[in-house]
């Protein structure tokens, strides 16, 4: 308990803002275009410019760099295609199948996983959380969508799908940041202190805009909440927990903790987004986006006990 309390005041000021966003979005003249406002902010801008930042001063590391790779890509593939004998096992419906695929693909690694890690470890795990990130984005985008459409109506377009990937804003940030990193490019300070400035706000707006969505989601009945409160312990502990256990067999856990406490991140807002997209079960999803993010609070304090 004395190791508890000190892991979640690293934790808890995060949460602060995101119920200060909560409390906010109670106000009816704070409408659904704060939230797209704030996320494009986030997406085009706030965590290229961090990713950037991070991976300028990157001192690279190819065996490090591409064990991280591969056991985050391991890890999410199989998480992916244990879908199927899931589903088949409980005679889940399409819908909710489909849906299960984006659930299990993409956690909330960069808009609150960087700032946990960051919270947690400090400015030198920018890089490894930023490379972290993009694996969860590759696959989310890549074989994510595929399985969502190969088990939907239409046939699956993989030029779509490849362009749609090299149109996401952060990993053509990731691309040109390693880049920089593996050529030893020196950017210009003027440059670098911009891109300074605007990845230093990111945290604050990501965070505010996650407690607005928070706030913004209709309550329901109770039993509704019982399979999300089932599948959040799911992608908070379970699926972590069998990450940690195959991945400490090959890797050392002073290596692969930001990995694991990153796969035990809550639902992220893109999954949903992606939901509604594809006529999903947008309300599961936003569900357990809001009940694994206020878990959180307690399960990412335990699991940086446990780490540590």
């Amino acid at each position: 308990m004395s190791q508890f309390f000190p892991a979640f005041q690293a934790i808890a000021p995060l949460f602060l803002v995101i119920f200060a966003g909560v409390i906010v979005s109670r106000n009816k003249s704070v409408t659904h275009q704060w939230l797209e406002i704030l996320n494009n902010y986030a997406l085009w801008l706030g965590f290229p410019a961090l990713i950037l930042v991070a991976l300028s001063r990157l001192q690279w590391d190819f065996e490090l760099y591409g064990s991280l790779i591969i056991a985050n890509s391991i890890r999410i593939v199989l998480s992916i295609f244990l879908i199927l004998p899931f589903a088949a096992l409980f005679k889940l419906e399409n819908k909710l199948r489909r849906t299960l695929f984006l659930a299990v693909s993409f956690g909330n690694v960069a808009y609150l996983g960087i700032p946990v890690l960051r919270s947690a470890w400090g400015d030198q795990i920018l890089p490894e959380a930023t490379m972290i990130s993009s694996v969860y984005l590759f696959w989310l985008f890549t074989l994510g969508i595929f399985m969502v459409e190969f088990y939907g109506d239409k046939k699956v377009d993989f030029r779509i799908l490849f362009f749609r990937l090299l149109k996401n804003p952060m990993l053509i940030a990731v691309f040109i940041g390693l880049f920089v990193a593996i050529n030893h490019i020196q950017m210009p300070k003027i440059l670098v202190s911009g891109l300074d400035l605007v990845a230093g706000s990111v945290t604050g707006v990501v965070l505010f805009s996650l407690g607005l969505f928070v706030g913004k989601q209709p309550i329901g009945k109770f039993r509704d909440w019982i399979p999300v409160s089932i599948f959040s312990l799911v992608i908070l502990l379970v699926l972590p927990f069998l990450f940690l256990l195959i991945s400490g067999n090959f890797v050392d856990l002073k290596v692969s903790r930001s990995w694991v406490l990153e796969s035990a991140m809550p639902l992220g807002l893109t999954p949903y987004a992606l939901c509604v997209k594809y006529d999903l079960d947008a309300e599961f999803a936003s569900r357990v986006a809001v009940l694994s993010t206020l878990m959180a609070l307690i399960s990412l304090p335990l699991w940086l006990v446990f780490l540590k």
